[in-house]
């Protein structure tokens, strides 16, 4: 397991992250959530958290409607 280090965001951000959780799923926690984006952004080739194609445009399009993508 790597390493992990503490990052801050906004509380807003946070409860948004974490309401997309709780209506989405896919992810456990807010953290993996970030994790997952950050690698998805970066092109990291880590291990990310397994998501059928269906789940992963779920999210893609719940990110949409947030204005994140």
């Amino acid at each position: 397991m790597a390493e992990k280090v503490t990052i801050a965001i906004s509380k807003e951000l946070y409860e948004k992250a974490k309401q997309f959780i709780e209506e989405q799923g896919g992810f456990n926690t807010v953290e993996e959530l970030v994790e997952f984006l950050l690698q998805e952004a970066l092109g990291t080739e880590e291990e990310t958290p397994e998501m059928s194609k269906e789940d992963e445009e779920k999210v893609k399009e719940r990110l949409r409607a947030l204005g994140y993508i």
